[in-house]
């Protein structure tokens, strides 16, 4: 059971890589400068807002695990999290969301608008910072992904009310717009360190993995935790009607009655009959078969390592895969 085992605590991995992470927030602050106030003011509440920043972790991690002694995986650990939060943005504005990492969403304050807007101005400055790396491998993957998180995101809109999305359509969606970028950082990290191509690779079905692992176990915990806890509002997914795994698989397995109900919030939206529906999501296993695909992919990811050598960066990337899994927030 998920419950059984605890996740590791983030901070400790991110001592292994202390002054390159300090380096990553300071190069964040300095990107983000823009003469426009709006621009600084939004970007930099959505910035301080917090959150795992598990991206540019990775990067990091993988560039040190290749060897490297340089300083260019700061700059894709920066470009990582400045595309993320580009996303972060436009995905609240389509969502309609209120409450991002324990704080009103940028979008409720600001406004649509200038989200969008803003939400471009650092997917812009990303695509600036990758130029001047000048290296066309770190473009490719990176104009790869920005274009498969769109699609995903699009993806996800189709998706949207319709209770007859399959498991398979689910999973592509989720690895299209979060897996994705998990990859790219993973990958990047070998990329900047002048890594071979199975290095590379290696890297990027790590990434790929843990990526999915990850979104899985986010919807799970959409119906299984709390609102303090995960920093957004509970229900927030049955509320768009976005059949996420949890739900799918209750409405497969639940009785007619729950099948018929579950089937109807998807359809219409809405929380009228969200502990109903939290209650057919537990009494079918939902939650434990969610939780037991997240760990499926777990032990990709942790395959996948064992191509590259062993170090203490290596242990810190096994590390990070049981705090996507075990996590509760």
């Amino acid at each position: 059971m998920h419950e059984a085992k605890s996740a590791p605590d983030i901070e400790q991995l991110r001592t292994l890589v202390l002054e390159d992470s300090q380096a990553v927030d300071r190069l964040i602050r300095a990107r983000l400068d823009s003469d426009v106030v709006l621009i600084n003011q939004l970007s930099h509440y959505i910035i301080a807002g917090g959150g795992k920043r598990l991206r540019p972790l990775l990067a990091l991690l993988s560039a040190k695990a290749a060897g490297y002694e340089g300083s260019r995986h700061i700059d894709v650990a920066v470009i990582i999290e400045l595309v993320h939060t580009a996303t972060l943005l436009h995905d609240d504005v389509v969502d309609a969301s209120k409450l991002r990492r324990g704080r009103e969403t940028a979008n409720l304050v600001w406004g649509n608008e200038a989200s969008v807007l803003v939400g471009d101005f650092l997917y812009s400055r990303a695509f600036q910072m990758m130029v001047d790396l000048e290296n066309i491998r770190v473009l490719e993957i990176l104009a790869d992904a920005t274009n498969t998180i769109a699609e995903g995101e699009v993806m996800q809109l189709v998706n949207c009310r319709d209770p007859e999305t399959t498991e398979e359509r689910y999973l592509t969606t989720i690895h299209n717009k979060t897996a994705k970028l998990f990859e790219a950082a993973a990958m990047l990290g070998a990329v900047v360190s002048g890594q071979s191509g199975a290095f590379e690779n290696a890297m990027g079905a790590y990434g790929r993995h843990i990526g999915t692992a990850f979104q899985l176990v986010d919807d799970a915990l959409d119906y299984h935790s709390s609102s303090d806890a995960l920093g957004k509002n509970i229900g927030d997914d049955l509320a768009e009607g976005k059949p996420t795994l949890p739900l799918l698989y209750a409405m497969w397995h639940g009785t007619p009655d729950q099948a018929a109900m579950i089937r109807s919030a998807i359809e219409h939206g809405g929380l009228e009959h969200l502990k109903e529906i939290q209650a057919a999501i537990e009494s079918t296993g939902a939650i434990t078969y969610t939780f037991a695909r997240a760990q499926a992919e777990a032990q990709k990811a942790l395959a996948a390592l064992t191509e590259i050598p062993k170090s203490p960066y290596r242990n810190a990337l096994e590390t990070l895969v049981e705090f996507a899994v075990y996590r509760t927030f």
